[in-house]
């Protein structure tokens, strides 16, 4: 017979021969370790995208507004972080934070708008 033991705290493994955990502790904190890992990335893209889309939102009351890059760049949006691009049939893009967007203007102005399902 196989000596089967915890992957977390090595622990001897009693029960079920695909069995890799001695406890859900030992399972939980084995998976949030490897979640730790792997998704600090992520957890700092969505921190970004969060931040500019409370701002869009804030800034964006009624659905559209014009306002300055200025204004924006001040309240801490950055550009960078963006969930999607829309295309117009006239060659236009909007950039979307989920379903809050803008459009590039002329002269550092941007319209902002909300997507409508």
């Amino acid at each position: 017979m196989e000596n089967r033991t915890c992957e977390e705290c090595n622990e001897k493994l009693v029960g079920r021969i695909d069995k890799r955990f001695c406890s859900d502790y030992c399972r939980n904190v084995s998976n949030n370790r490897k979640k730790r890992l792997t998704s600090k990335t992520v957890r700092k893209i969505n921190r970004y995208l969060q931040n500019n889309y409370r701002i869009l939102e804030k800034l964006n009351p009624h659905g559209k507004q014009k306002i300055s890059k200025k204004r924006l760049q001040d309240e801490g949006f950055t550009f960078s972080y963006i969930t999607s691009i829309y295309t117009t049939k006239k060659g236009s893009y909007y950039h979307f934070v989920f379903d809050q967007g803008y459009l590039q203007l002329e002269n550092d102005w941007y319209m902002l708008v909300k997507r409508e399902d």
